[in-house]
């Protein structure tokens, strides 16, 4: 599921470096999606809210 699976034959420290270094690249996908979407879509929502419309 998280490509880890094919380290079958790696000790489980390697695994687990593995997982974590998956978990941050997965994290660092996001903090970029988020931010390009706040970038985007943020001033029209922000526009939207304070004049009512």
């Amino acid at each position: 599921m998280t490509g880890t699976e094919l380290l079958a034959g790696a000790s489980p420290s390697v695994q687990a470096l593995a997982v974590i270094g998956v978990v941050l690249l997965e994290a660092i996908a996001l903090y970029v999606g988020y931010g390009a979407v706040e970038e985007a879509v943020g001033p029209a929502v922000l526009d939207r809210l304070a004049n009512g419309r």
